[in-house]
């Protein structure tokens, strides 16, 4: 005879995952705004430079942008913080210091 499937319970797991992941990620985002000093701009400035990347459709600005990026966490990984500001606890390194936590990239 077949196991019976709890369909309810399995989409009740999927929905807790997926609001867990979703928590994880908007706390990565502000950890990363923290770690590129970002923070200090008013929230105003900031979405309106992140709409601008948004809506940009110059490649060679993106991809300048891109590799800044990439060099930011290659420099942060250098500094003994794993490859990214942000660490795998989820604690977010000072601008200019060492990562509080441990290694291990998350983005």
């Amino acid at each position: 005879m077949r196991k019976v499937r709890d369909y309810d319970a399995e989409l009740k797991a999927l929905g807790d995952k997926a609001r867990s992941l979703k928590a994880k990620r908007v706390e990565q985002l502000g950890q990363l705004v923290a770690a590129t000093g970002a923070d200090a701009l008013d929230a105003e400035t900031l979405a309106g430079v992140l709409l601008d990347a948004i809506g940009s459709e110059d490649t060679a600005t993106k991809e300048a942008w891109r590799a800044k990026g990439a060099a930011f966490f290659q420099r942060r990984g250098k500094k003994g913080g794993g490859a990214a500001a942000i660490d795998s606890s989820g604690d977010a390194a000072e601008p200019g210091g060492d990562a509080a936590g441990g290694s291990g990239a998350t983005a």
